[in-house]
């Protein structure tokens, strides 16, 4: 996992999983996965998915690298208090999932909730499992 800085002002987690390291086959089997440790989690409610590649291929004007062969987002919500209205800006939270020619990217955004990140970092390491 690291963390890099995306478009010069996002605080990205980004970890690249190598085909062999896991046993997922495609996206929808790492959504599942996912969709699943959120649904255990005590404070995380899953709200859905969002099929980017689909979506970016439909447009006339969309542009996917070539490299992408999939590309999905699952959305998810840490949110156990509104302090005040301007939160709802920072939430919900989404892990992207991209199915490269030998691996998967994963990337989420940084959290204001360390409590989330921790979260989201376990969940994604999760994906190698061997």
């Amino acid at each position: 996992m690291k963390q890099i800085t995306v478009m010069e002002k996002y605080p990205v987690f980004t970890f690249e999983v190598k085909k062999s390291e896991t046993s997922y086959q495609n996206v929808d089997e790492i959504l599942a996965y996912l969709k699943s440790q959120i649904e255990v989690h005590p404070i995380a409610t899953y709200i859905g998915e969002f099929d980017h590649y689909s979506h970016t291929k439909s447009l006339p004007e969309g542009q996917i690298a070539p490299q992408i062969k999939d590309a999905k987002n699952i959305i998810c919500c840490f949110g156990k208090a509104l302090p005040k209205a301007e939160v709802l800006a920072v939430r919900p939270r989404s892990i992207g999932v991209a199915e490269m020619e030998e691996s998967f990217v994963i990337s989420f955004l940084e959290a204001p909730n360390p409590d989330a990140n921790s979260a989201m970092e376990k969940w994604v390491k999760g994906i190698a499992n061997r």
